[in-house]
């Protein structure tokens, strides 16, 4: 691969240059143009790929599945009982044994540090699909879909990304668009705004590669002339239930409505989400937290949400591409 990401791990963007993140992403597009014209070349026959998910997922476990399959590789599905990780058996052992038997393992679950002690100690290719503190998996689906629907390069466009500042959604957005020259906003309030390292180490990667970060609690000029108004669930898997009542006392002001999608100025905006989004009552946290606080949506109202301004099912679809791109450049032949 040119830009020579043989047997590298994805655990976050923050390992990356602008040029490979950029790689990733043309790759993905070829990937898809390829699968969609129906002349995909398979480059992983018989490789194997153990698949560890301590949080559940829809996303993240079909996009590697389907990509896998698509390019000839098997995997294996580690559930959250699936194996004695952290039960009876170490993560530095757990590598050792799967880094045997695996040409790369994803690891999706809690901690940031059980993802780099597997990338330490497997030998192979560890990609991160999610940790409390990264997803970079998802930033790169994002981008590769905000260059779908707009003609400007990614150095030309604005991104506001609208609720939990702390979200790990928002911190590897973060990253990612300083690596490549964004005009990134975050949009919270400032009890959840990033700490102030981290938001010094990635002003100073904006400015390295011609972005900028700023952090907005008016909602309005955060979001003003933004391409792109992007948001996520107001507490992730994991966290204290509890929690729920300070989250919507700090953050119903900051649901992206119809509203926050006028005050951008721009008639094509559009909406973007990681999924999955309580934008209604229909599931059991939606109409449980619907009883308990009496709101009938969350981060985003149902009418942004299936508006056409919303493309988060285009999102999803490119979270397979472009793992596809990472497991060929990584360990395809």
């Amino acid at each position: 691969m040119p830009n020579n990401l043989h047997r590298r791990s994805v655990l976050t963007l923050d390992d990356f240059t602008p040029d490979e993140i950029r790689f990733l992403l043309k790759f993905a597009a070829d990937l898809k143009s390829a699968k969609l014209a129906g002349t995909e070349v398979q480059r992983l026959a018989r490789k194997n790929i153990a698949l560890i998910f301590e949080k559940d997922s829809t996303r993240t476990r079909s996009g590697f599945e389907v990509a896998a399959y698509d390019q000839g590789a098997h995997v294996t599905y580690l559930g959250p009982s699936g194996s004695h990780i952290g039960h009876k058996e170490s993560m530095k052992d757990t590598a050792r044994v799967l880094g045997r038997m695996y040409d790369a393992i994803e690891y999706r679950g809690f901690s940031q540090k059980s993802a780099e002690e597997l990338a330490r100690y497997a030998g192979v290719p560890v990609y991160n699909g999610l940790t409390d503190e990264a997803h970079p998996t998802q930033i790169l689906a994002d981008f590769m879909t905000m260059r779908e629907f707009t003609h400007k390069h990614l150095s030309d466009m604005s991104v506001a990304f609208v609720g939990d500042g702390r979200d790990n959604v928002a911190l590897s957005l973060a990253i990612g668009a300083a690596k490549v020259g964004m005009d990134f906003r975050i949009v919270s309030p400032r009890e959840l705004w990033p700490d102030s390292s981290f938001v010094e180490h990635v002003k100073s990667l904006a400015i390295s590669n011609g972005g900028q970060l700023t952090l907005h609690e008016d909602v309005s000029s955060g979001v003003s002339a933004a391409d792109f108004i992007y948001t996520d669930v107001w507490l992730s898997m994991g966290e204290d239930e509890m929690a729920w009542a300070e989250r919507i006392t700090l953050l119903e002001a900051y649901r992206v409505t119809t509203a926050v999608m006028e005050a951008t100025n721009n008639p094509y905006a559009k909406f973007m989400h990681c999924l999955p989004a309580f934008h209604d009552t229909n599931t059991e946290v939606g109409a449980r937290i619907s009883k308990e606080y009496g709101i009938d949506c969350m981060e985003v109202t149902d009418e942004v949400f299936e508006s056409k301004a919303s493309i988060v099912f285009d999102q999803a679809e490119n979270r397979m591409h472009s793992i596809k791109a990472i497991l060929v450049a990584t360990i395809g032949t």
